[in-house]
């Protein structure tokens, strides 16, 4: 499974590129918009990840429990 840190650092990670993009947008700084999009893009991703480990460790564990049977 995923670790709980990851999934709080993948939030953050998420929280400062909104953060970035808002601010980019309020100063007129393309640069900076644009980097906010895609540091949200990428934690977004890899939530997804985290997401998949998830279901594969529960469907794993009840491949296992099904055999412990």
């Amino acid at each position: 499974m995923s670790d709980a840190s990851d999934r709080m650092k993948h939030k953050a990670q998420e929280a400062v590129g909104a953060a970035k993009e808002k601010t980019g947008a309020a100063t007129g700084n393309d640069r900076l918009e644009n980097e906010g999009r895609g540091d949200q893009a990428e934690s977004q991703a890899k939530q997804g990840v985290d997401k998949a480990k998830d279901r594969i460790a529960e469907g794993v564990d009840k491949v296992k429990g099904a055999f412990k049977r």
